[in-house]
């Protein structure tokens, strides 16, 4: 009897002849999730994964609950597939159940069979029964509920036997890779991270460009960028993040542009740069944190004046998210905390008192020709810092 994790994935199983191409990137990202766990093998086996030879079992589940693509995770006992080995480890696992749980009190159960090896002796139902039986033997505190148990004991036969009583759940999606790469505009407000968790959890790969207003904005407000795109490649892998300095184009947006237009004109400009940075990135979309009517900058007005800045798709997954929605994903994802730190970001930075709502493109443009957009632009991306997280 040996103690495993056991791996379901979900969406992979519809892939038809390109699932081992999903299969080979989830188990890539198994691999590095569980890098800093020496000695710990990946096992792939039909239709799931086995994590064997670890002693950390906390740290390996909750480093696998955030890899995209698993479903959910079940710590295992694994058996020979002998109908005697199997009932000793459900007696084992039951009893480990019921010592958590506490009490003298009796606690209802059930036994849930699936037989991949058609080869076993025992029919699925059979098997059930008489595992049930065995148990309450061995348990005068179990009583069978098979409507609505406290505990459900679950045996799979496949190559082997697996026994567990534990179904936790996973971060879902597709493994990242698979689907690309995109740019994620990252800020130090609650939105954007979001946004980039929720694209990684399709597959896409995330690079992220930030803009940093030096010194209106502090190196603290910076830190807190970086300390949120850590938390990001928790759940997406590794992330280069490009530090825009973006205090000149700001300052002359300022000098020379109508005041009402500057959060749009802003806008469009890291739009511009967030590309020229995909681009030789190697990324074929931008993502924002953007919600229709949350802000001036986010009226459908001023998003199509956006989008005309740059020919890559924009990628906009809150686009009609409430904010409380997306504040729920953002404590679950445990960036809500870095993020409603007290440092300011160059959005803050020369907002104008009255915004203009409904900017009209043609009078955006004329604008942008007060200033030489083309050499700021140059000169943002030349002195970009990139760091890799």
């Amino acid at each position: 009897m040996e103690k495993v994790i056991l791996i379901r994935y979900g969406e992979i199983h519809l892939k038809g002849q390109n699932r081992p191409f999903f299969e080979k990137a989830l188990h890539k990202n198994i691999i590095k999730a569980l890098s800093g766990f020496p000695d710990v093998k990946v096992i792939k086996a039909q239709g799931r994964y086995y994590i064997e030879n670890f002693s950390d079992e906390a740290g390996v589940l909750d480093a696998l609950t955030r890899v995209f693509g698993i479903v959910s995770v079940s710590p295992a006992y694994k058996t020979e597939k002998d109908f005697d080995t199997v009932a000793h480890a459900a007696v084992k696992l039951m009893e480990l159940y019921l010592d958590r749980q506490g009490g003298d009190g009796p606690v209802t159960f059930k036994v849930e069979s699936r037989r991949a090896d058609k080869s076993f002796p025992m029919d699925s139902m059979t098997l059930s029964s008489k595992l049930g039986g065995r148990l309450l033997k061995a348990h005068d505190r179990l009583t069978v509920d098979v409507h609505a148990p406290q505990v459900t004991l679950n045996v799979e036969i496949r190559e082997h036997a697996y026994v567990y009583n534990e179904s936790i759940p996973g971060a879902g999606g597709m493994p990242v890779g698979t689907n690309g790469k995109a740019a994620l505009l990252l800020s130090g407000g609650i939105d954007s991270p979001v946004a980039g968790y929720m694209i990684a959890k399709r597959g896409v790969e995330l690079t992220a460009v930030h803009f940093h207003s030096f010194p209106f904005t502090s190196d603290r407000a910076k830190e807190k960028v970086i300390d949120l795109c850590k938390r990001l490649t928790r759940y997406c892998g590794a992330v280069r993040l490009h530090v825009v300095p973006f205090t000149k184009i700001q300052q002359e947006l300022y000098e020379e542009c109508p005041d009402s237009q500057l959060t749009v004109l802003m806008r469009r400009f890291m739009m511009k740069i967030a590309e020229r940075i995909a681009e030789k990135e190697g990324a074929l979309a931008l993502i924002t944190g953007e919600s229709i009517g949350q802000v001036a900058s986010q009226t459908i007005e001023s998003l199509v004046v956006t989008n005309e800045a740059v020919s890559l798709p924009v990628f906009r997954p809150l686009i009609g998210f409430d904010k409380v929605d997306i504040m729920e994903i953002a404590q679950k994802i445990g960036t809500y905390e870095i993020s409603i730190l007290p440092y300011e970001d160059c959005c803050t930075i020369f907002t104008p008192k009255h915004p203009v709502t409904h900017p009209r493109l043609d009078r955006i443009k004329a604008s942008e020709l007060l200033v030489d957009g083309d050499t700021l632009i140059e000169e943002a991306v030349g002195n970009t810092e990139v760091i890799v997280l």
